[in-house]
């Protein structure tokens, strides 16, 4: 499954954020793959693609980064999977 996590860097340390990142990386436990980030022009937030078929891993991920960001998680599916979905549903 793909997810969408939402960083929420706001009224935080950001400079924190990114020396933790350089010291430690991403922190993902065996079997959460990193997909791809993007962050916000201001630098409050970072949108990063998760995949991983066991949420608990997802989970301790954001265990690690908890004292530095707040979280909103989405699950996710590819455009083209919603439309595939729809044209064998009858669309």
């Amino acid at each position: 499954m793909l997810f969408m996590c939402i960083e929420d860097f706001s009224g935080r340390d950001r400079k924190a954020i990114y020396r933790k990142f350089r010291d430690k990386g991403r922190m993902a436990p065996p079997g959460l793959t990193f997909i791809e980030s993007w962050v916000s022009a201001d630098m409050r937030k970072c949108f990063v693609l998760m995949e991983t078929e066991d949420v608990t891993l997802l989970q301790r991920w954001m265990a690690d980064w908890c004292d530095l960001a707040e979280f909103e998680i989405l699950p996710v599916v590819t455009g083209k999977q919603t439309y595939e979905g729809l044209v064998a549903g009858g669309l």
